[in-house]
C-alpha cells in the first residue's frame, strides 16, 4: 500500500458491508437552489469555529443565526459532545433528489475510511455509499490522504402542503417516535410519513435522517432577488444583502419576516439606500394610527440595489358590549396588502 493510499482493514470492511441505515433521499423537484438545515450532533467536544470549518459555512453569523445565538457569540465558543448544532447550507435539486450544493468538502486524513467519515466525522448525516457515489469512487475501501470529498447532505426545496418551508434533516434519536418528532417541530405525523415515504411509523429506526418541514415566515422578497427564497424558521435570523440587512422570523409577529438595517460595519464598501421612496421610512421603520400601520419592508437585492416595499396593515374592528356579563370583547382581524416595489438606483462600492 502506497504512502498516499489507504486500504481499510478487513474488520472495518465488514462494518462497511453492514451499514446501519439506508440512504436518506429527500424528494426535491423545485429549483434551482434554496437554504436548508441539518442537525449535527457533535461526537466530541469542539468549538463553533471548528464546526463552521467542517461544514464549510462561509459566514460565521449565518451559523449563529440558524442556532438563535447572539451575534456577539465568539468563534471559539465551546460545543460539548452530543450537543446539537443546526447547520445551514445551500441545497440543490437534481433528478428528483435534494443534496447540498457541492459543500461541505472534506479532506481525507491519515487512517480515514469512508464509513468513519460518514458515520463518525459527519455523525451519520450521510452514508458512505452516498459519499462514494457523488465522488465517483470505484472502490469504497480505497481513498487517498489529501483527497477532497464532497459530502452530500440531504435536503429539499419543495413546498409542503402548498406552503414554502425550511427543510430540516433530523437524525432520529433512540426511543423517539414519528408522533413525538412531529409535535416537537410543529408539523403532523401524516406529513412526516408522506414526506419520508414511511408506510408504518413503527419502522422508524434510530439513526434515520428524517426530512422535517419547518414553517417559514412570509415575506415580500422578489423572485428575482439574489437571496430568493429568503426562508427563515421560527426564532432564527440571517444577514443578507451583503450584510446590509438583518432579517428574523418569530411566530409572535404573525409569521411575517421582520427585516432592518444590520448596523454592521461594512469593510469593503457602503450599503445602498434602504428607503421606501418618498415615504420617509427606511427598512424596518413604520408609522401607525389607531388601526392602520405602514411598514417599509425588505424586498430583496441585486449586487448594486436593495429593493423595498411599503406594506400596509389595516384592522377591521368590532367592539361588542355584553351588558349582562359585564364583558368586553375586542375582535381585530388583520388584512395585509403589499404596496408597489420601489427600486432605488444606488451602487455598492466594492462589496
Amino acid at each position: 500500500m502506497g504512502s498516499a493510499t489507504l486500504l481499510l482493514a478487513l474488520s472495518f470492511l465488514s462494518v462497511l458491508i453492514t451499514a446501519p441505515r439506508a440512504q436518506a433521499s429527500f424528494k426535491c423537484s423545485s429549483g434551482p437552489t434554496c437554504n436548508a438545515l441539518v442537525g449535527y450532533v457533535s461526537p466530541n467536544t469542539t468549538t463553533l469555529s471548528a464546526i463552521q470549518t467542517l461544514f464549510g459555512v462561509k459566514n460565521f453569523r449565518t451559523l449563529l443565526g440558524a442556532n438563535s445565538l447572539p451575534a456577539s457569540t465568539p468563534t471559539n465558543q465551546s460545543v460539548a459532545a452530543k450537543d446539537k448544532i443546526v447547520i445551514p447550507f445551500r441545497c440543490r435539486c437534481s433528478n428528483g433528489t435534494g443534496i447540498s450544493n457541492h459543500r461541505p468538502v472534506y479532506t481525507v486524513q491519515k487512517d480515514d475510511g469512508l464509513y468513519h467519515i460518514a458515520a463518525e466525522v459527519f455523525a451519520g448525516l450521510v452514508t458512505y455509499q452516498e459519499i462514494q457515489a457523488v465522488n465517483n469512487i470505484t472502490d469504497a475501501n480505497l481513498i487517498e490522504v489529501g483527497q477532497e470529498l464532497w459530502i452530500p447532505l440531504p435536503c429539499s426545496c419543495d413546498e409542503v402542503n402548498g406552503s414554502k418551508v425550511v427543510h430540516y434533516g433530523h437524525v432520529v434519536e433512540s426511543g423517539s417516535s414519528v408522533e413525538e418528532i412531529a409535535e416537537k417541530y410543529g408539523t403532523t405525523e401524516e406529513t412526516l410519513l408522506e414526506l419520508n415515504d414511511i408506510t408504518d411509523p413503527k419502522n422508524l429506526k434510530a439513526g434515520d435522517v428524517l426530512d422535517v418541514p419547518l414553517k417559514a415566515c412570509t415575506s415580500v422578497v422578489k423572485n428575482t432577488s439574489l437571496d430568493y427564497p429568503l426562508l427563515l424558521s421560527n426564532g432564527t435570523y440571517a444577514y443578507t444583502a451583503n450584510n446590509c440587512v438583518k432579517c428574523q422570523c418569530y411566530s409572535a409577529n404573525n409569521w411575517t419576516l421582520q427585516c432592518e438595517q444590520s448596523g454592521l460595519n461594512i469593510t469593503n464598501g457602503t450599503c445602498p439606500s434602504m428607503e421606501c421612496g418618498s415615504s420617509g421610512l427606511s427598512i424596518g421603520e413604520s408609522t401607525s394610527t389607531t388601526c392602520d400601520r405602514t411598514t417599509c419592508a425588505y424586498a430583496g437585492y441585486t449586487n448594486q440595489t436593495i429593493f423595498t416595499s411599503l406594506v400596509e396593515s389595516t384592522c377591521s374592528c368590532k367592539f361588542t358590549l355584553r351588558v349582562l356579563m359585564h364583558y368586553f370583547e375586542f375582535v381585530c382581524s388583520v388584512n395585509r396588502m403589499s404596496g408597489d416595489i420601489y427600486k432605488p438606483e444606488y451602487s455598492l462600492s466594492a462589496m
